[in-house]
Formats: C-alpha cells, structure tokens, sequence
C-alpha cells in the first residue's frame, strides 16, 4: 500500500469525523515530527496500539478491500498488570465501495454501532468446531435489544444509531449499502488484539506493507518510534 494512500485515507476519515461530530483524542494529531520527542508518558499509547489503523488486508486494492479504523482505548491482555484495562474503543470508516474481509475473534466480543453517514451491511455466519464457516446453520443475531434468527449469510442493515452484538467466533464481514454513502461506525469491545485474535477466512494479511511515496502525515499504530528518553515526564 504506498504511503500516499494511507495519507489520504487518514484525511478522508478525519472529515468524516469532522462531519458527524465525533472529536478525536489528541494523539491522533500527533505528528510525525512530535513522536519523535514524545517519551514514556505515552507508552500507554504505543503499547496498546492506539490511534490511527489503516490496512489494506495485503491485496493492494485498498477501494475496494480495505478499512480505516481507530483505536480511541484499549488494555493490553499481555501486560494486564500495567494496563488492567479489559475494553476497547475503536471508530470505523468504509466508503462505498469498500469491503472489510470475512472474521471472527477468539476472545473478543464487540457491538458495532452505525455512528453516521451511510448505511452498513454486516453479513453474519456462525462457526464450526474446526473454526470453518457454517454455511447452513440459523445466526441468532443480537440487535438494539432485539433478539432474533437469521439464515446463514444473511447481511444485517444497520442505519445510523443501530448496533449489532458480535459473540466469539462469528463470522461478520463488512460493506456499504450502494447508494446511501460513506459510514462511520464505533465499535465497543473486550479488550482488542489485531495482532492475535483474527481469524480470516479466506486469510488475509491485517496491517499492509508500505510503498514510502511521500511522507507520512501521520504514523499508523504500528509504527510508533520508542520513547525518547530525554523526553520530561
């Protein structure tokens, strides 16, 4: 994924934030030039993966596969010690056109909520015991208190302020219904693991490998330096 269009995605969700009035925290401003002399008052940040995701999934189509997400808090299950935190945050972009791949979470339980714009489609399948897609058996789906049965496959419509519950080991893949627009979605989960709690089917990569064509406007979440230690607390 080159660099110019990790920049322009990282734009285009930040006026979508602008837009629908969701206020962003201010790491997220950051830029490359001032992570550089941030010190370990912001460990919390690096060590938890928050701020700015943008991926591709690996397949260099990123208009069509791809996802801009934000990690607004997280805990860390791996140094629970120091970050006893055991939820997450995220805020979730999608243009039309755009489609997030096929996975469920080992440990993570979520509610994906429609926070403005456009309407999403989530088609939902459950799992089987050997963590292969259940093509055939009902999805009891889990909407705004309402609790209900589905076939497989179907794809859930969630209009602004509508959520969905996603258990462990659902299958949810995400688009955007044709015509109605770019979505921003929120997400509040357990705690989040992009690194280890992913399952694809078919597999795909989850952070992209950059072609450096300009410089970043801002660092993704991976991509943070290590604390300067010169830094005043």
């Amino acid at each position: 994924m080159k660099r110019s269009e990790i920049n322009r995605a990282l734009r285009e969700m930040e006026a979508m934030c602008a837009q629908e009035h969701c206020y962003l925290p201010p790491f997220c401003r950051f830029t490359p030039e001032e992570w550089e002399s941030k010190g370990h008052e912001y460990d919390e940040v690096r060590d938890c993966m928050l701020g700015w995701d943008i991926t591709d999934y690996g397949m260099g189509d990123f208009d069509r596969i791809g996802f801009s997400l934000i990690t607004i808090r997280n805990g860390n299950r791996a140094m629970a010690e120091r970050y006893p935190k055991v939820y997450a945050e995220k805020l979730l972009y999608l243009k039309e056109g755009q489609y997030a791949p096929n996975h469920f979470h080992w440990f993570k339980t979520e509610d994906i909520i429609n926070r403005g714009g456009g309407n999403v489609l989530i088609r939902v399948y459950n799992s089987l015991p050997d963590e292969s897609i259940d093509r055939e058996s009902d999805v009891t789906v889990h909407c705004d208190g309402r609790t209900y049965t589905v076939p497989a496959g179907t794809q859930i419509r969630l209009v602004p302020g509508e959520s969905i519950h996603i258990q462990q080991r659902l299958y949810h893949d995400f688009s955007v219904e044709p015509g109605t627009g770019a979505v921003l979605l929120g997400e509040v989960s357990q705690c989040n693991d992009d690194v280890t709690d992913n399952r694809f089917e078919p597999p795909v990569g989850r952070f992209p490998r950059i072609e450096e064509d300009e410089p970043p406007y801002r660092l993704l979440c991976n991509e943070y330096p290590a604390a300067d230690e010169t830094a005043a607390r």
